[in-house]
């Protein structure tokens, strides 16, 4: 595949190294980073056995795939340094609300570059990530970053006019998870469990609920009616969180992070 480079060495391009290390899909040597930390750098070669590059253009040069892993602030200047050396590399950002375009606008705009939204649960290996592609990108380049990244989970190809809702559902969408694991564990101390068994079987239940939905790819409302028996207990619990507007309250939580993403990226 050639060498791939990283500018930005934080916990996801770490997740990334990590995914695509695992799946022997690159050699540390042949994977290369650079980071404004120098201490950084050390950390993670030392972790990783990766390279380190002495500056983002001697990154470019050596690689073939270049992922900005950088906060969106920084990619336009990013850019502006290595340019003059980006010809013909296949560019992925992973840089929240950051359209396609304007990184054309600063490389050219026949550049071949990805957008990617990842999410944190790539940091163990259990991420969904959504890929959009500039129209420049041959098949080759569209599965080389769907190799990367389903490295560290899941990925899907979408257009990039629903970018923002991807980021207001699955980038979004692990904090309301987590608030819902946190929130079922007190239920349960209040119930009288203790807080570390509470956690674990919140969290493993939420997890074991999420595998039935994806193996099974039967409707979340199906796999509802089979654990909730005439009478029980869990139609009880069930009728408690309509009453509170469960459901409605989370659509309309993805949705004002739909109109923030929106807002954003404007």
């Amino acid at each position: 595949m050639g060498a791939i480079g990283f500018i930005g060495a934080g916990n996801m391009a770490e997740a990334i190294i990590g995914g695509i290390l695992k799946k022997g899909l690159y050699a540390p040597q042949d994977i290369l980073i650079y980071d404004v930390r120098p201490e950084r750098m050390k950390e993670l070669s030392s972790s990783r056995g990766v390279g380190i590059a002495g500056t983002p253009q001697d990154l470019v040069r050596d690689s073939r795939v270049v992922i900005l892993a950088v906060k969106p602030d920084k990619v336009t200047p990013v850019l502006e340094g290595v340019k003059d050396v980006l010809g013909g590399k296949l560019v992925i950002s992973i840089a929240a609300g950051v359209p396609i375009q304007s990184i054309q606008a600063v490389i050219g705009s026949d550049s071949k570059v990805i957008r990617v939204m990842p999410n944190t649960p790539a940091l163990v290996l259990e991420g969904m990530s959504a890929l959009c592609a500039s129209k420049s990108c041959s098949e080759d380049d569209i599965q080389t970053a769907c190799a990367i990244f389903s490295a560290i989970g899941r990925c899907a190809m979408v257009e990039e006019k629903i970018m923002n809702a991807v980021t207001a559902l699955s980038g979004s969408g692990p904090a309301y998870c987590f608030l819902f694991i946190e929130a079922l564990a007190d239920g349960g101390v209040r119930a009288g469990l203790p807080r570390d068994l509470a956690m674990e079987l919140a969290a493993a239940t939420v997890r074991g609920a999420a595998t039935m939905v994806l193996e099974t790819a039967k409707h979340p409302g199906v796999l509802k009616d089979m654990v909730t028996s005439p009478g029980g207990t869990t139609i009880e619990g069930v009728s408690i969180l309509e009453s509170k507007g469960f459901r409605s309250a989370v659509m309309d939580a993805v949705f004002a992070a739909y109109v923030k993403a929106g807002k954003l990226a404007s």
